[in-house]
């Protein structure tokens, strides 16, 4: 007795043919000018990114190395001029040095216009207040090179790698409307597009939101060491010894 069979559609293999079309190779393949467009802003923002965050990396740690020894030897040096010559010897990134540089000048600038109308009209520990409140907001400023562009990448890269998903998602509507099918050998390409874009832009804002935090917080902690050195700058100046001096 013969029996009939009847083949079953053998559809894993065109399925998994269809997978392959989901890869980063297919991606640059048949990439459009707006998938371009996007690929290429993702990679100019990841190497800005990149660049910021190892140069404020670099910049700590040198910061970190060499703030307490400035510090230290503009305090424990007992000839005020060594100590002023100390500071200038200092490179023009440490930011210690230059607030001592400004209260110094700020100080010596008064002391020769004693009895003048800028004598009259601010006393000495004004004029040395005011030149360490503008070197303290200079060198602060001065921390912050970069993070401007980090807490933008950050913001702006999963939008923009969003866009790429919009318009891979568009293209697989389109091709659906197309052919008539709506299996997943025709849309496989479009949303394996649209996926790898979408990954693409959070893998460009995750680094950028993790360092613009991380150097936020040691910006803080600096910021509080120059206040804390401002401080006592302006008490040495003003008065010629430092708060907690007087009885040593």
């Amino acid at each position: 007795m013969l029996q009939e069979t009847t083949a079953a559609p053998v559809t894993g293999g065109n399925n998994a043919q269809a997978l392959t079309q989901m890869g980063f190779a297919n991606l640059i393949e048949h990439m459009t000018v707006v998938n371009w467009i996007v690929f290429i802003v993702l990679i100019i923002m990841s190497v800005l990114s990149i660049y910021w965050i190892i140069y404020n990396f670099i910049k700590n740690i040198r910061l970190k190395g060499s703030s307490d020894r400035v510090i230290a030897t503009f305090w424990e040096t007992p000839n005020a001029q060594d100590a002023i010559r100390f500071m200038e010897e200092q490179p023009r990134s440490e930011p210690f040095s230059k607030v001592a540089l400004d209260a110094a000048q700020a100080a010596a600038h008064h002391q020769r216009h004693d009895g003048s109308r800028l004598a009259e009209s601010l006393s000495r520990s004004e004029f040395v207040d005011r030149a360490l409140r503008q070197a303290v907001t200079r060198e602060s400023l001065g921390l912050e090179a970069g993070l401007t562009v980090l807490a933008t990448v950050g913001a702006t890269a999963p939008f923009v790698g969003l866009l790429g998903t919009v318009w891979g998602i568009y293209n697989a509507l389109i091709r659906i409307g197309a052919t008539g099918q709506a299996d997943i050998g025709a849309v496989a390409g479009p949303v394996g597009e649209a996926l790898i874009m979408t990954a693409i832009g959070l893998a460009v804002a995750i680094p950028a939101v993790l360092g613009y935090n991380f150097f936020v917080r040691l910006n803080r902690s600096t910021n509080n060491k120059l206040d804390t050195f401002a401080h006592d700058l302006h008490d040495f100046f003003a008065t010629g010894a430092r708060v907690g001096d007087a009885g040593r």
